[in-house]
């Protein structure tokens, strides 16, 4: 059997475990069969149960599989053996629970849970156990969903309860709606808001189309990343948060422009940002007939118009 195969089978036996797929790769693969004493032709029911150290791993690897450099020690330590720590799959010194972990005699071996079903694999026992086995430990995939959660930046949109992903951007997009908002777009509705990992968290769709705003999948011509609208006085407040990238320009607006041809409220630009820093990096991009916005001074408008306060774009 090749090691290309070798390691693709034990990939599918991983992958029952429920740990997240960017962790199998080949080291793990490795790793793990040589915890069970396996080599190239795997017979996983004649596994033994293995108690190494690091050095013993790399020395079992470089001797039956392929050469492997001594500085992957600290790969193996983080990428792959506290990946299997947390998904139960490997422990730490089974034959003393008291050693220090910086002993050098730590050691690792299968846990015996586990090891029962790996022993199984291909038998008609094995989906029983790999159930109760998951039903019994919350997966590895479901553990750092909850603590991607732990992060997430909650908000509420008209009673409705939604969380965006951790970072600056969204953190200021939430000022934007909850700061923003209800000082400089009073009585407007919120039409549209854009997460960084979900590009339409929030969408009125409905609305969007009635007054001729399209979405647009070409990336080139993405709408901003929050649009308000007050259909009072038929503006519509297109904004731009921005931490990292550029504030609306002249550019940005042509091609905004574009985009909303159809849609005949008049338009606001702003650019959102979360202080005089960030904004002191891109003042000189911001376009004339623009706003700007600090979200530590939430209660001022910094404006682009000349002798006007804040209105639409009379270029539209």
């Amino acid at each position: 059997m090749s090691l290309d195969k070798t390691v693709k089978d034990t990939k599918k036996l991983l992958e029952k475990f429920d740990i997240p797929d960017q962790y199998i790769n080949e080291l793990m693969c490795l790793v793990f069969l040589t915890l069970l004493n396996q080599k190239e032709n795997i017979d996983f029911s004649k596994s033994t149960n293995k108690l190494l150290r690091i050095h013993d791993i790399l020395e079992y690897i470089r001797t039956n599989f392929r050469e492997i450099a001594e500085n992957t020690r600290e790969q193996v330590r983080k990428k792959v053996i506290r990946v299997l720590e947390q998904a139960v799959v490997i422990e730490r010194n089974k034959d003393d629970k008291t050693r220090s972990i910086n002993s050098g005699k730590t050691c690792y071996s299968i846990t015996d849970e586990a090891f029962k079903i790996i022993k199984s694999y291909k038998s008609n026992k094995f989906d029983v156990l790999i159930k109760d086995f998951l039903d019994n430990h919350t997966s590895l995939k479901e553990q750092y969903q909850q603590k991607r959660d732990i992060h997430r930046i909650p908000i509420r949109i008209n009673e409705q309860k939604l969380t965006l992903s951790s970072g600056e951007h969204n953190e200021l997009q939430v000022a934007v709606i909850n700061e923003l908002g209800p000082r400089f777009a009073k009585g407007s509705k919120l039409l549209y808001l854009g997460d960084t990992k979900n590009k339409y968290i929030y969408l009125e769709k409905d609305i969007l189309s009635e007054i001729g705003i399209p979405l647009s999948k070409d990336d080139k011509m993405q709408l901003p990343d929050i649009i308000f609208y007050d259909e009072k006085k038929n503006w519509i407040f297109l904004i731009e948060a921005v931490t990292t990238h550029g504030p609306i320009d002249q550019k940005r607006i042509n091609d905004l422009k574009i985009m909303f041809k159809n849609c005949n409220a008049e338009k606001i630009y702003i650019t959102a940002f979360p202080n005089r820093t960030v904004f002191r990096k891109y003042i000189a991009d911001v376009a004339w007939e623009s706003e700007v916005w600090l979200s530590d001074a939430p209660d001022h408008m910094i404006h682009f118009n000349g002798d006007k306060f804040m209105g639409p774009y009379e270029g539209n």
